[in-house]
């Protein structure tokens, strides 16, 4: 049985492998384009934590058009800057 230890060839090859994973990782997120142009998309759950409301009054709201909201593929989804739009017209 060999004993490889870290001066070994393998081991140098596996960490230089490792290393060029790592700069082509960093590099991917570094150029990374949102396929959603950076708009961050909020879930029901989210929105109603953020608003402090019940998930009711949140369908109420889509219902009477009072809220802005997207559905894709019948999941229900809200622009964060919509939201933050909509609460400053909102705020009295």
């Amino acid at each position: 049985m060999e004993i490889i230890d870290c001066k070994a060839a393998e081991v140098s090859t596996f960490i230089a492998s490792l290393d060029e994973m790592l700069a082509n990782i960093q590099s991917l997120v570094k150029n990374h384009n949102s396929p959603l142009n950076g708009e961050k998309y909020l879930t029901n759950r989210e929105v109603c934590r953020m608003l402090q409301v019940s998930p009711r009054t949140l369908q109420k709201w889509r219902n009477e058009k009072m809220i802005p909201f997207s559905r894709l593929k019948g999941k229900i989804l809200y622009r964060e800057s919509d939201i933050v739009a909509w609460l400053s017209t909102r705020a009295v």
